[in-house]
Parts: structure tokens; sequence; C-alpha cells
């Protein structure tokens, strides 16, 4: 096992425990303030210190980590949903006039930004969550869709498939049986970069307030927060900003790690 595919898992594994630890228990809760100990550095009661309200740094670290994992997720879950099959279905007919109102509905997503996307949204049902996460899922339709076509346009042409179509398989077929199984190397390490970058983008939204409202935490929400507060108290900065920053590093580092285990043209070159 390589040392960063080591590190990216740790780092992974680390953020994720953090989540799914804030469901049954946090150091304090979240949203109580304590305005006597605000702006507190860490010390031995507060670890990570307390923002301006004298809430606890760490258990809105730990709870937000719930907000950023579970919009990433999701948004994941809707690009790869909605955007492999369309993939599947424009090589499956490449050249076709099908492969031509995918791929160009794709450039179309592409020309606006999951923040313009989000300021759109936001303008018709208002900030939150949920509409970040509609958003962000948005935009990375089109990038599973051309990781998908792409894998699948040179599979088409192998000695396999054209055995399947003989044996009178369809296209759609031959897709979710042949073509699917195959790419799934490449869709893994995608939706891992792909989950980064939601981590990412949700942070952006909740800093301009178009991600999760208050009470609930997020990492970006707490970065907006802390603004105005660096000079006289920096870790309510750095705190969410290491935790995206190691986050991000470690899905990074486990994306890599799973396309050198995965891919077999770089299995070949090791061996």
């Amino acid at each position: 096992m390589k040392p960063g595919f080591l590190l990216g898992l740790i780092l992974s594994l680390a953020c994720l425990a953090l989540a799914l630890t804030s469901f049954v228990w946090t150091p304090f809760d979240h949203a109580a303030m304590n305005i006597p100990e605000k702006l507190q550095p860490p010390n031995a009661t507060h670890l990570l210190g307390t923002d301006h309200f004298g809430r606890d740094m760490l258990s809105m670290i730990m709870v937000g980590a719930q907000t950023s994992l579970a919009v990433a997720l999701v948004a994941v879950g809707i690009g790869m949903g909605l955007g492999v099959p369309l993939g599947l279905a424009a090589a499956a007919r490449a050249g076709g006039w099908l492969d031509e109102v995918i791929m160009r509905g794709n450039d179309l997503v592409f020309a606006f930004p999951s923040l313009v996307i989000a300021i759109l949204i936001t303008a018709v049902f208002g900030p939150g969550a949920v509409n970040a996460i509609i958003a962000i899922g948005i935009f990375n339709i089109p990038v599973f869709a051309r990781v998908a076509r792409a894998g699948a346009l040179p599979l088409w042409q192998r000695e396999f498939i054209l055995a399947a179509r003989v044996a009178g398989k369809g296209r759609a077929r031959i897709s979710a049986e042949h073509i699917l199984p195959n790419i799934a190397n490449l869709l893994i390490v995608q939706g891992t970069i792909q989950f980064s970058l939601g981590i990412l983008a949700e942070a952006a939204l909740s800093y301009v307030g178009l991600g999760a409202q208050p009470p609930q935490p997020s990492w970006g929400r707490m970065l907006a927060d802390a603004q105005t507060l660096t000079a006289i108290a920096p870790h309510m900065a750095l705190v969410p900003g290491l935790a995206i920053v190691l986050t991000v590093l470690g899905l990074n580092l486990l994306g890599d790690g799973l396309r050198d285990r995965l891919d077999p043209r770089l299995q070949k070159v090791r061996t």
C-alpha cells in the first residue's frame, strides 16, 4: 500500500468517523451559546477553542462534517445516477442524434458553474442545504456523462461486444451487462474526485450564505463567521479551514490510490 493512498484512507476515515460519532456524542451541544466563554483559544476544556458565541468549535466541526459529507455524497449520487446512463446511451448511439443532444446538453450545463446554478435555484426556492445538493448534483451530471461516454466508446469496438450483439442482445442490455462493469473503475475514481470537489463546493456555497442555514453548522459558514475576527481569534478560521483542507486532501489521495489499483494499464506498467 503506497504511503499516499494510506494517508488518504486515514484522513477520509477520520472525517467519516467524526461525522458518525457526532450522531451519538459531541463534547458540547454544538448550538449552545455561552457568551462569557466566547473567543477562547484551544484549551483543556475546549480542545479547539470557542467561537464568537461561545460555542465549542470541536462540536461544530464534528456536526459540520455531517453536512459536508451528506451534501457531497447525495450530489455525487445524483450526478452518477443520471450522468452514467446518459453517457452510456450517448456511447451506444455514437455519432447519432441522441449522442449530439446529450453531449450538447452537457456543454450547456458546463457553461454555468455550480455557484451560478445555486444562485438561480436560491432565487426561486431560497437558500438551504437541499438547494446546494441540487446545484452541485446538476453540475456533476455532465462530468459523469463524459467519463462514461469516453470509457464506453472504445469498448463498443471490442470482440466481446460484437459477440454479444451477434447473440441478439440489445444496446441497453449490452451497456448494462458488459460496458458498465468494464468502466466501473473509471467511475469509482471519478466519484472520489467529485466527492472532494463537492465538499469544496458546499463550503463555498455556505460561505456566501447559499448552503446550510443556522443552526446547522457548516464548515463554509464557520469560515464566513471568522473572516472579521481573524486578528483576535485566528483559531476560528484555522479550525474549519484545516478540516476542509485535510478532508479534500485525503479524498484526492484516496482517489489517486484507487486509480493506481483499479486502472489495468497502470497495473501492466508496474508488472
